[in-house]
């Protein structure tokens, strides 16, 4: 059974019902994966892009456009940015979910090491901060993953190299100042977001707007998204 199955998008279809009708999401997935026999990897795929209506919307209201982060303050959630641009640029899958925020489905975020698409990721993203100008931009980054602090070190020496107003740090658990920052934050992880009050998808956006509008024909960008038909699924 492939992702893009037609399991898959039954699956999806009777999960987004249940969870409409108030179901707690961590039984319905199991409920709905048994009935389906999904894999691991299907079920992860579910878990990250199939929401309610409420919660699809609620996230949706939050999120601005890019261009509205210019003299506010950004916070950015570095590794869930930083996994799912690598995610793009490998062409591992990515997910589009009811929501509007694009994640990949890898499952790397503990396992983080870093390979030669980590240096693209972050080119990409001091790209876009060099162009929209918040006022201050900080990286945040989880520091039981190895070698987090080394890299908030080398963030912090690109911002300054760079003359961007901005900090970098690696710390236990990142949530404590993401969630209730006084400013933007760019992330796609839906605790996160649920507690925020503005939110950009940040990797979405590039993956979006540079790596999809550039590629040739027939490049090898995988995309699963939900078609307009609900639980219909396609790749691009």
């Amino acid at each position: 059974m492939t992702l893009t199955s037609k399991a898959i998008q039954e699956a999806a279809k009777d999960f987004r019902y249940l969870l409409n009708r108030g179901y707690p999401r961590k039984a319905t997935l199991e409920l709905v994966g048994n009935r389906y026999a999904l894999s691991s990897d299907q079920r992860h795929l579910l878990h990250r892009g199939v929401f309610s209506v409420r919660d699809s919307q609620s996230r949706k209201r939050k999120k601005i456009p890019l261009k509205a982060i210019r003299n506010k303050d950004l916070a950015i959630d570095g590794y869930n940015a930083i996994i799912t641009l690598e995610a793009g640029l490998a062409s591992r899958p990515l997910v589009l979910g009811d929501d509007a925020f694009l994640r990949d489905i890898s499952g790397l975020s503990g396992d983080f090491k870093r390979t030669e698409k980590t240096e693209e990721a972050l080119q990409l993203i001091f790209n876009v901060i060099k162009k929209v100008k918040p006022r201050h931009t900080l990286f945040l980054f989880d520091a039981p993953i190895s070698k987090s602090g080394r890299l908030a070190e080398e963030v912090r020496g690109r911002l300054v190299q760079e003359d961007i107003p901005g900090d970098a740090l690696a710390i236990k658990v990142p949530e404590k100042i993401l969630i209730g920052f006084e400013g933007v934050v760019a992330t796609s992880d839906t605790a996160i977001i649920d507690q925020s009050e503005e939110v950009i998808d940040l990797a979405g956006h590039i993956l979006r707007r540079v790596l999809f509008h550039r590629a040739k024909p027939g490049a090898p960008i995988s995309l699963i998204r939900w078609g307009k038909k609900r639980g219909s699924l396609e790749k691009t």
